[in-house]
């Protein structure tokens, strides 16, 4: 029977918040409308819709013109991504990204390099930092996008947006950044930091799943990616999920209004998380950066013992966390964000994801300190590389 149940896994999914539950309900039963129809519930979903756009916006410093509504945050990705490079492969074929992409960005680029275009993929420094000199240098005269996450996902590490940025439009080179790790946790202004497209996913800030948005600015050439309908002003075909759009209006304005109060108990609950574990375990590395970091991640690799594992016995003490991206999480191949930070395979593999959300409380740290080393301690017991590391036999705690 497990004692209690405590989430930490927000970079994975979040629960909808009951206001954006309640928002998105009347749009299911009672006002489900077509948005493309000319009667009055059409006519209502369609205000909804653009009510949500407007909120979308606001949160980015954008217009509701430049947002377009998707299915997901890698549906926005591989639109930005495929969508500018076929746009403007007339003026060339090369596309800049980072090692530590989503594979929504990785495996796009791949298809584009099948497609004819060229990737030049950047390294990270060993705390996952794309070095904007690195940018500047990897421009070329056929250069069409730079593609930069905005925070990874894995290990949190943000990176220096605005600068790359700057740099792109100094280069007149279109800049995307997937921010779905970034959006409704920390601040964001396009027009500020330079951004001409931006990828978001409304189920990484208590919105549903099935719902994301591309922000385009104005005068960016981009292709449309579904073909169809003439919805989303003919870029985007497809009838509109009006509930899950409107849930997601709900949701990144929630997330913006309170951001700054949130965020305060976020890291208060990563730092105690971070200062302790490293304290109380040996053998354990924090990766990624320790101020440039998303609010609620904590992301640690423990030397002689298997991810998998610590998962799995987390699991049974009622801890729900992650090993890297809930994406490949069927995968026996060690985190390529983690590699791509210096780490050898063989630690790689122990790494384990915490990722802190608004229902959170210092109580649970108080629990995950309470089971953590003496999980830690009881797989290291059963490896013969840390018997011989330790030069004696290991002592299993009851």
């Amino acid at each position: 029977m497990r004692e209690r149940f405590v989430y930490l896994d927000h970079a994975s999914t979040t629960p909808v918040r009951p206001e954006v539950l309640e928002a998105m309900l009347p749009y299911f039963t009672q006002k489900y409308g077509n948005a493309s129809s000319l009667y009055s519930i059409g006519r209502e979903s369609k205000k909804a819709m653009e009510e949500a756009r407007i909120k979308v916006a606001a949160a980015l410093g954008a217009q509701p013109g430049e947002i377009y509504f998707t299915g997901s945050g890698t549906e926005a990705d591989n639109w930005a991504i495929k969508g500018a490079a076929y746009a403007n492969r007339k003026k060339g074929k090369h596309i800049i990204t980072s090692a530590i992409e989503h594979h929504a960005v990785l495996h796009t680029c791949q298809y584009l390099e099948r497609e004819g275009f060229e990737v030049t993929y950047l390294p990270v420094n060993e705390k996952g930092l794309v070095s904007p000199d690195d940018v500047r240098a990897a421009i070329r005269d056929d250069t069409v996008l730079i593609s930069i996450m905005f925070a990874n996902n894995e290990i949190g590490t943000i990176q220096p947006i605005a600068e790359i940025g700057k740099i792109a439009g100094e280069k007149g080179v279109y800049f995307h950044t997937d921010a779905v790790q970034a959006v409704g946790n920390v601040e964001i202004n396009v027009s500020g930091m330079g951004i001409d497209l931006l990828s978001l996913s409304g189920h990484k800030f208590y919105g549903p799943k099935g719902v994301g948005a591309l922000y385009v600015r104005k005068g960016v050439k981009i292709t449309s990616f579904m073909h169809g309908g003439g919805q989303e002003r003919g870029r985007r075909a497809s009838t509109e999920n009006i509930p899950a759009i409107v849930g997601l209006g709900k949701a990144i304005e929630l997330a913006t209004l309170d951001m700054e109060e949130r965020n305060q108990k976020l890291i208060a609950l990563r730092d105690r998380t971070i200062n302790e574990v490293l304290k109380r375990i040996p053998h354990v590395r924090l990766n990624g950066d320790r101020q440039r970091r998303l609010p609620g991640n904590v992301n640690f690799s423990f030397e002689y013992i298997e991810g998998e594992s610590l998962l799995l016995m987390l699991d049974m003490k009622g801890i729900a966390a992650s090993s890297g991206s809930a994406c490949t999480s069927g995968s026996l191949d060690p985190s390529h964000v983690l590699l791509a930070i210096g780490l050898p395979h063989e630690v790689a593999h122990g790494s384990l994801r915490l990722t802190f959300g608004e229902e959170n409380t210092q109580e649970d740290v108080d629990y995950l300190l309470e089971v953590l080393p003496g999980i830690v301690e009881r797989l290291r017991a059963m490896s013969p590389l840390y018997e011989e590391k330790e030069g004696s036999q290991c002592t299993v705690k009851k």
